[in-house]
């Protein structure tokens, strides 16, 4: 079983700095955690670019929820993924539902074209969908779009671990739609790691538990690590 990957969330380059240091793979870069994560600044995909070495996945979202709003915020939006691309972000975080529960497949387009090209993570925007399996459906074959980030229900994975071991099986057996990585997080707690490494689960997310004081707190390397050796063992 291949290594599995561990993504963290930061916020700044201490951040970047304190989960690189813990053992964290991967980096989902936000700003403003309270609204599960928007656009960050360029400046800070600059500053995190310098201060580590691993992978970091952009988010692209204006506002909290999961629709991508009127005309003008996703023009701005897509003028924001092209900058940040121009900056250096090469990977992204993006996903957002039409009124009918589905995939905005018309947001999901346009932003696909101002990253030109870049691989994608669908963030969490799937476990508020009316039809998660009509959604990777719709959305199989996108251009780099690699990943679900997912707890297999908007309450957290408690309440999801059924879906994600049976989308994790589904995965398996190569059926349409289920190519993408499946990363599990929200509410990922060390408890759930076994039963999902057991299904072939092979990418965790974390937030709130790589930030042992709080949510308000910088991102602790202790944290990190002891989900590092977790997920290795």
């Amino acid at each position: 079983m291949s290594r599995p990957i561990l993504e963290v969330i930061a916020l700044d380059a201490a951040d970047a700095a304190a989960a690189e240091a813990g053992g964290a793979d991967r980096l989902e870069l936000v700003t403003d955690m309270a609204s599960d994560g928007l656009t960050p600044p360029r400046e800070t995909v600059a500053a995190v670019r310098a201060a580590v070495d691993i992978p970091l996945r952009v988010m692209l979202r204006a506002a909290d929820g999961f629709a991508a709003g009127d005309a003008r915020t996703l023009d701005a939006l897509c003028a924001d993924a092209a900058a940040l691309r121009a900056e250096g972000a090469e990977e992204f975080v993006l996903g957002f539902l039409a009124e009918d529960g589905g995939p905005d497949l018309a947001a999901l387009d346009a932003l696909a074209e101002a990253i030109d090209g870049c691989r994608w993570t669908f963030h969490r925007a799937i476990d508020r969908a009316a039809d998660r399996d009509g959604l990777r459906k719709r959305l199989d074959g996108r251009p780099g779009l690699d990943t679900y980030l997912t707890a297999g229900s908007a309450a957290g994975v408690d309440d999801g671990l059924p879906v994600l071991l049976a989308e994790a099986a589904r995965a398996a057996t190569g059926e349409p739609g289920y190519d993408p990585q499946i990363m599990a997080g929200g509410g990922l707690a060390l408890g759930h790691v076994p039963h999902l490494r057991a299904a072939g689960v092979t990418a965790f997310h974390i937030g709130g538990a790589a930030r042992p004081h709080g949510w308000t707190a910088p991102v602790s390397p202790a944290a990190v690590e002891t989900w590092r050796t977790a997920l290795d063992g």
